[in-house]
């Protein structure tokens, strides 16, 4: 995972991107523009539920502004943004469903309904 110093550059670069101004993102995504512009100055970590709303209302992703793009880490980026009982078993159940799933799918074994 990238650094919080990357990960509010990031930011910036995708609010710019999308065109938005810092009030414009904020009401996108309903988070406060004080606490926007803390995340973007680097002065407070961005959450990743955060983080979610930021990517949807700039058309990027959570990889992207985090620079999480292996399974395990996207597996860790999801289980953080959940309650804090049993982090660890739940990550290690989503990293095993999510690996056997892209096992299935190389193996174009179809799921069923």
């Amino acid at each position: 995972m990238m650094t919080q110093a990357n990960i509010s550059a990031a930011v910036e670069r995708a609010r710019v991107a999308a065109g938005l101004s810092q009030r414009g993102l904020a009401e996108a995504t309903g988070i406060a523009q004080a606490t926007l512009s803390r995340i973007i100055s680097g002065a407070r970590a961005a959450k990743m539920p955060e983080i979610v709303l930021i990517a949807h209302a700039t058309g990027h992703t959570v990889a992207q502004l985090t620079g999480e793009g292996g399974l395990a880490g996207r597996v860790q980026c999801a289980a953080r943004s959940t309650s804090d009982s049993g982090m660890e078993e739940m990550r290690q159940a989503l990293l095993h469903y999510l690996e056997l799933d892209g096992f299935l799918d190389d193996h174009a074994i179809p799921g069923t309904v």
